[in-house]
């Protein structure tokens, strides 16, 4: 009877994929499932555009089991993803699903910083049936001839804009290219940035995009505090921030990774426990640190935005800005990092004179700031901030979807954070989906055929 009143039955999906749904709690589709399983069963190129927790992971992970050839072995869908720690986590749901739908289905994650040669010997004795990992590790095991795309069925580009701004592109192009022709393709992307444009172009037939509005990015137990610095120096206000609030788990955003070792480099100086999150840590490493986080060994994390995006960390309590992000889309990412399930989360963004238009800027976008500063070792309110001289905002056209994002209603909540946050605790599931024909390789490959024909 609870498979009856699953909503994922509106889907005709397998009777078994019903039945995995119901047991890991899955009953009612989220905005996104609801918009794309459909065309993706279809079989349908699909591009969503969704931020994090509305739901992607299991949008093209029920497809891909839903036609998934148990008895077939070989590599019938590809999930790729920028960083290793989205891939342990889309590698997670995989394992968790199969385990359940109890089909001996075989999952191989492929990432870098992991031994190279001991996979190349494992896919000489078996080709896993559903590869997830790094562009640039799938890309050596296909040049290496230990890893066979010639039969995949559906390719997942996950997180595309971040793939794009960490300059892997080319690898998930070659990848791509080893795959058949008649293949459908999955991308999913936070953000639409123009030139992912031509990426999609090239490998997409005729795909069907859908823009998901996810009203929760910014939770309505978030509160967003603005705390001018002035002609204080930032690593003193930074420390004064985590030392006053006595957070939970604080997570300090910097816009470049020198300028998180420095504050990271600056606090341990002052007797303070962090861990470091940027492109520069070596993968062994990265791994230790993340695993010492999920563990609660750390009360403060430092990090740039990209080496942090897809991370889920659970249990955050306060974000920190130490600057305003280049990219206002950078902005709402960092604050949906705390206030999650319900719980209450604090954003304190610290701002300096010459960075007045960004505050408006951000105001305008629809985020309500409370005025603050630090007095004799506690916050206290700023009630004279908008009585200053009226700023003339240059403000950018702001996207509609963005505006969506962050406007809504405050409610209050109730204190008790540090005893609700481990019961509270959930992972939230992320991207992306699958497949697609390529016309723009399909002529290119008739192109060279006919080269070849000529000579």
């Amino acid at each position: 009877m609870a498979e009856a009143a699953n909503q994922f039955g509106q889907f005709n999906l397998k009777p078994e994929i019903i039945s995995v749904l119901t047991a890991i709690g899955f009953t009612t589709p989220t905005p996104v499932q609801a918009k794309l399983i459909p065309d993706v069963l279809q079989g349908r190129d699909v591009v969503g555009q969704s931020q994090t927790g509305s739901g992607k992971t299991h949008t093209f992970l029920i497809p891909i089991f839903n036609q998934l050839e148990s008895d077939q072995h070989y590599v019938q869908a590809v999930i790729t993803t920028p960083s290793r720690e989205l891939a342990a986590q889309i590698t997670k749901a995989t394992k968790l699903f199969a385990e359940k739908l109890d089909q001996n289905i075989t999952i191989s994650e492929f990432v870098g910083g992991t031994d190279k040669l001991r996979q190349i010997k494992q896919l000489e004795k078996q080709q896993p049936q559903i590869v997830i990992g790094t562009p640039g590790r799938i890309k050596d095991l296909v040049t290496s001839g230990a890893l066979k795309l010639h039969a995949v069925k559906q390719l997942v580009v996950d997180e595309a804009d971040m793939t794009l701004d960490m300059g892997f592109l080319s690898e998930v192009d070659f990848i791509a290219g080893a795959m058949p022709e008649a293949l459908q393709t999955l991308v999913f992307s936070a953000t639409m940035p123009e030139k992912l444009k031509p990426f999609l172009k090239k490998y997409l037939d005729n795909p069907h995009f859908e823009s998901i509005p996810v009203s929760t990015v910014i939770a309505d137990t978030i509160d967003n505090w603005l705390l001018a610095t002035k002609s204080k120096d930032k690593n003193d206000v930074i420390y004064q921030v985590l030392t006053t609030g006595n957070p939970y788990l604080a997570l300090v955003f910097a816009n470049t990774k020198e300028r998180v070792k420095n504050i990271a480099s600056n606090l341990r100086g002052r007797g303070l426990k962090v861990a470091e999150i940027h492109g520069d840590i070596e993968p062994r490493e990265r791994r230790r640190v993340m695993k010492a986080i999920q563990n609660l060994e750390y009360q403060y994390v430092i990090a740039t935005d990209l080496a942090a995006r897809g991370i889920d960390i659970a249990g955050v309590s306060h974000v920190i800005n130490d600057e305003i992000p280049d990219e206002l889309e950078f902005f709402v990412h960092r604050v949906g990092r705390t206030g999650r399930n319900g719980l209450p989360g604090l954003a304190i963004t610290l701002y300096g004179p010459d960075e007045e238009a960004e505050v408006a800027e951000l105001e305008a976008l629809g985020i309500n700031f409370k005025a603050k500063r630090i007095e004799n070792g506690e916050f206290t309110d700023v009630k004279d901030r908008r009585a200053r001289k009226q700023r003339v905002a240059t403000t950018k056209k702001l996207d509609p979807t963005m505006v969506g994002m962050v406007k809504k209603k405050k409610k209050i909540v109730k204190p008790g954070y540090k005893r609700r946050i481990k019961s509270a605790i959930k992972r939230q599931d992320q991207m992306d989906r699958r497949v697609s024909k390529r016309e723009d390789m399909r002529a290119e490959r008739k192109a060279n055929k006919r080269r070849g024909q000529d000579k």
